[in-house]
């Protein structure tokens, strides 16, 4: 949980910045525009952070792991430290920023580790600004030591959320159905793991097929279909307990389940005589409440972030199209109108967005519109590309992808709202289905 980490703001030495600023005091602090058309990523300097025996060691993987994050956005370009003119060896001293200015930084991150008396690791971090010689933001953590990626990971959000005025989402985490076994007999469980791959670990045993896990986005729960011997069944999973919940077991095939934004409700779609129309059932009682009635299969259904509408799959008018609805149903109207089939619908966390696959000309696509059916834009295309989820930021999209063949199988990509910066996310075997978590607490 984000909330046994203690955050203290580090002061000290905005005094000793502040008096280094008096040649450059009319430069202007460094940003980056996320919102542009074409942004340049930014050269940061990230040493290793400072600290004795083993708080060095993880010092080191901890500013890999800051690295790591901030390089795969396509925002930063993280400088090799073997181009560094200039070590760091006390962190609470003024950087020499004229070394880096040698390498071009424009950012750099100074940090140290240590050990309170309780045992907790403790660690340090700064962001300055090299050219302007001034202290962006300084923060102090203390944790487990079995919790030091987690501190990487907040680390790196607090410089992208200064250096961007957005927030991060590098301290959230993935489920995703693992697919492991031969093509045709694939045993199936769901997975957790943190943004970047690591700390994988299974929360199914596989004896039952399970698909799409969805997370609320209010805690750090689960809804999925598990799909075993009778009925479909949809549950809720609390991560943290281990405590798994049946929410329904319906007679009949059951698609997509998925959270309201208050975390309160399920809504998904159920299929009866060949049709499937959308319902939504409260988590705390008041029963299911049906949403569509037509002779059609109504699916994939998500809420907009306040709420108040729905976006949803439907082939009522003859093919695969997306609609917009009111969160109580009623009358839905179109928003999709390019060529070929569309699918798998989800609202924007920011609310200005829809994901969507798009099918067609042979091939599969991600791409986004606006929530009246404009402006659509592909981001990425492929033989098989399905399943998009938004980091909680609203600025990444994470699917999966199949190459086919007869050896193939599905693994999750990343895609940032440019397309330019597509990124492979490693998994243990083949996986699909992801689902992004909020910034955990």
């Amino acid at each position: 949980m984000r909330a046994t980490f203690r955050t203290i703001a580090l002061a000290a030495l905005a005094a000793l910045a502040a008096a280094a600023t008096s040649v450059t005091a009319s430069r202007a602090e460094i940003t980056i525009n996320i919102n542009g058309g074409s942004v340049q990523p930014l050269p940061i300097a990230i040493p290793n952070f400072v600290g004795a025996g083993d708080a060095g060691a993880i010092g080191q993987q901890i500013a890999g792991v800051i690295a790591n994050d901030l390089q795969h956005t396509g925002l930063f370009q993280v400088l090799n430290q073997a181009s560094f003119v200039d070590h760091i060896t006390d962190p609470n001293a003024l950087p020499n920023f004229q070394n880096w200015r040698a390498i071009n930084a424009q950012a750099l991150v100074t940090g140290g580790m240590g050990r309170a008396a309780d045992g907790r690791l403790q660690a340090d971090f700064r962001l300055w600004d090299v050219f302007g010689s001034t202290q962006l933001t300084g923060k102090q953590y203390f944790t487990t030591p079995e919790n030091w990626r987690r501190i990487a990971h907040i680390i790196a959000d607090d410089i992208y959320e200064r250096l961007t005025g957005e927030k991060g989402y590098f301290d959230t985490r993935v489920a995703f159905v693992d697919e492991s076994g031969p093509k045709g007999n694939r045993v199936k469980r769901l997975a957790l793991m943190d943004q970047d791959g690591a700390n994988v670990r299974y929360l199914t045993n596989g004896k039952d097929l399970v698909l799409t896990p969805r997370f609320s986005p209010t805690s750090q729960m689960l809804t999925y279909m598990s799909f075993g011997v009778g009925d479909p069944r949809v549950y809720l999973l609390d991560i943290g307990t281990g405590q798994r919940q049946l929410v329904g077991n319906f007679p009949n095939m059951t698609f997509s389940p998925r959270f309201s934004p208050d975390g309160g409700r399920v809504v998904m779609s159920l299929e009866d005589n060949g049709n499937a129309n959308i319902y939504a059932m409260g988590l705390g009682g008041g029963g299911i409440t049906r949403l569509t009635t037509t002779n059609a299969i109504d699916t994939s259904p998500s809420y907009s972030p306040d709420g108040s509408r729905i976006v949803f799959e439907s082939d009522r008018g003859g093919n695969q199209q997306l609609y917009v609805m009111g969160a109580g149903g009623g009358g839905a109207t179109r928003i999709s109108f390019g060529s070929g089939r569309y699918s798998t619908p989800v609202w924007s966390p920011r609310g200005d967005l829809i994901a969507f696959t798009k099918q067609g000309s042979g091939g599969f696509a991600i791409g986004v519109m606006k929530p009246d059916g404009s402006g659509e834009r592909i981001l990425t295309e492929g033989f098989h590309n399905e399943g998009p989820t938004w980091a909680p930021n609203g600025r990444v999209i994470m699917f999966f992808r199949d190459a086919g063949g007869p050896s193939g199988g599905p693994q999750l990509w990343s895609v940032d709202l440019t397309g330019r910066n597509e990124q492979r996310i490693p998994t243990p075997n083949f996986a699909s289905d992801p689902a992004w978590s909020p910034l955990l607490d």
